[in-house]
């Protein structure tokens, strides 16, 4: 599976952003998709995702101002609203397939500042 992760960009505070995930490859083994992020200096870690058994797990730092959706089977999005300064990171897309490997995108750039 390959992972093209776009959209990300410079925003104010206060704004949106749409990132985009896009699958290719053996895309109906993925059961499980998501975004996770890494800010300079910190860990990787997870925004939010839609698992195998159709949860959908937030960052307590992002619930009610983040939305993930699959619109699609090679889809993922993750909308951001009233952005923060402390939501700036490199963004990665990740899928967890039916033979249990995980893929990750090469990351998009999400910064956040006036």
């Amino acid at each position: 599976v390959q992972l093209q992760a776009s959209g990300g960009g410079l925003v104010q505070p206060g704004g949106s952003l749409q990132l985009s995930c896009a699958a290719s490859g053996d895309i109906f083994t993925i059961v499980a998709m998501g975004w996770y992020r890494q800010a300079p200096g910190k860990q990787r870690e997870l925004v939010a995702a839609i698992t195998k058994r159709g949860e959908i797990p937030y960052a307590e730092s992002v619930k009610g101002r983040f939305t993930i959706s699959r619109p699609a089977a090679d889809t993922l999005h993750l909308q951001m609203n009233s952005l923060k300064v402390e939501d700036t990171a490199v963004y990665y897309c990740t899928v967890t397939t039916i033979h249990e490997n995980d893929y990750w995108g090469q990351g998009t750039q999400v910064t956040v500042s006036s």
